[in-house]
């Protein structure tokens, strides 16, 4: 198995490959809709994920987490030359918001069609899911010396 070579200082990141370029896509549209869907058709159901210890009102904390999802949607669809640092900063969301998720299973909390325990409790093994995909489709992880290049 040959190593693939290290970017060096001057060296630019590898473009993305069909199949990256596809998921950062469906991801950013994804997260788009479901910020839109924050602020309008599904604000209640989004009220059930907010934990109890965060200490904003929880329809606030929906506009809010909204707003932010817009964004960082429509980043991974326009913003290119920022992909690294926009995968991470989606990565990082994404594990925010896991404790949200967690407190639905815990407490029980009906939302989006999660009505037993043990759906609630599939969910969460989601969430990875989520992150490792935001990484992948933006080569977050592959390119993270260009961070480093890029300070």
């Amino acid at each position: 198995m040959t190593k693939r070579p290290a970017l060096d200082s001057t060296s630019e990141a590898k473009p993305l490959g069909f199949a990256r370029h596809s998921a950062r896509v469906v991801l950013g549209s994804f997260l788009t809709f479901a910020g839109i869907s924050h602020l309008t058709i599904a604000r209640e159901e989004f009220q059930a994920q907010v934990p109890h210890f965060v200490p904003l009102d929880p329809d606030l904390t929906v506009i809010l987490s909204g707003v932010a999802e817009i964004g960082l949607g429509l980043s991974l669809l326009t913003l290119l030359k920022k992909r690294v640092h926009v995968g991470w900063v989606v990565a990082l969301f994404f594990l925010a918001v896991f404790p949200g998720n967690l407190i639905q299973w815990q407490e029980g909390r009906d939302g989006f069609g999660l009505d037993t325990d043990g759906k609630r409790f599939v969910r969460l093994f989601f969430q990875p899911v989520l992150i490792a995909l935001a990484l992948w489709s933006t080569a977050a992880w592959r390119d993270r010396a260009q961070l480093r290049r890029q300070k």
